[in-house]
């Protein structure tokens, strides 16, 4: 199947290990030296209407893309465990309780 850049950018991304829709294609990465596609990213959530910014983007490396297809694009995706910042009123907080 070939498939061109601008057709993978309407395909959407579904996580094979629980069924989570992650997104739709963003963007890609390429390997200049060798010409072959490395990774497919989908770009973060928008937090509160984008004011807050997004979310970090998700990047899914090629060997990780498990099928292809017409519409969509099943993905084999372990999320990555996330360390929490504490909020700004956590450490507001904190400072008052010193």
């Amino acid at each position: 199947m070939k498939c061109r850049m601008g057709d993978l950018r309407n395909k959407e991304v579904i996580n094979v290990k629980d069924g989570a829709r992650i997104g739709f294609v963003s963007d890609i990465e390429v390997d200049t030296r060798t010409a072959m596609l490395t990774a497919v990213v989908v770009y973060g959530r928008l937090r509160l209407f984008g004011l807050l910014g997004r979310e970090p983007d998700i990047v899914i490396p090629w060997k990780d893309i498990s099928l292809i297809g017409n519409d969509t694009m099943l993905v084999n995706y372990e999320k990555p465990e996330e360390q929490k910042k504490p909020g700004i009123l956590a450490n507001f907080f904190d400072k008052l309780s010193l």
